[in-house]
C-alpha cells in the first residue's frame, strides 16, 4: 500500500504504535474542522470517523490523515502575529516612544549612579 505521507510521519514509521486517547482526539477535531471547512463530504466525514474510533494502531490512521487538510507543525512568531505593527512582513515601521516605565528606569538608574558617584567622592576627599 503506497502512501503520500512522508516517511518521516508518525503514521509511517511506527504504523504499529498503538492509538492513544489523545492522538484520537486530536484527529477527531482535525476531521470535524475539515467537515465543517467543507473540505469533506457526509460519507467521507463518516468513514473517516469510524475509522479513527476503529483503529488500534497508526498505521490504521494513514487513510484518514491523507484525506485531511495539512496540518501545520510549527507556531507563527507573536511578531508575525502582532497586528500592531502594521505592513506587511520585511516592512520597517515607524519607531515606536518608549514605555513611561522604560524612561523611569533608565532615569531611575542615572540618579542610583550619581548617589554613588557624589559618595565616592565624598569618602575619598
Amino acid at each position: 500500500m503506497s502512501s503520500d505521507l512522508p516517511i518521516s510521519s508518525k503514521y509511517r514509521s511506527t504504523p504499529d504504535a498503538p492509538v492513544d486517547d489523545r492522538e484520537r482526539d486530536s484527529l477527531v477535531a482535525r476531521v470535524n474542522d475539515a467537515f465543517e471547512q467543507g473540505k469533506l463530504d457526509d460519507w467521507t466525514y463518516r468513514r473517516a470517523l469510524d475509522t479513527v474510533f476503529a483503529a488500534k494502531t497508526l498505521g490504521e490512521l494513514v487513510p484518514v490523515v491523507e484525506e485531511l487538510p495539512a496540518h501545520p507543525t510549527h507556531q507563527v512568531p507573536a511578531i508575525v502575529e502582532d497586528s500592531t505593527t502594521g505592513g506587511r512582513p520585511g516592512e520597517l515601521s515607524e519607531a515606536k516612544a518608549p514605555s513611561g516605565r522604560t524612561v523611569a528606569t533608565v532615569v531611575g538608574g542615572i540618579a542610583a549612579a550619581l548617589v554613588i558617584l557624589v559618595i565616592l567622592l565624598v569618602i575619598l576627599l
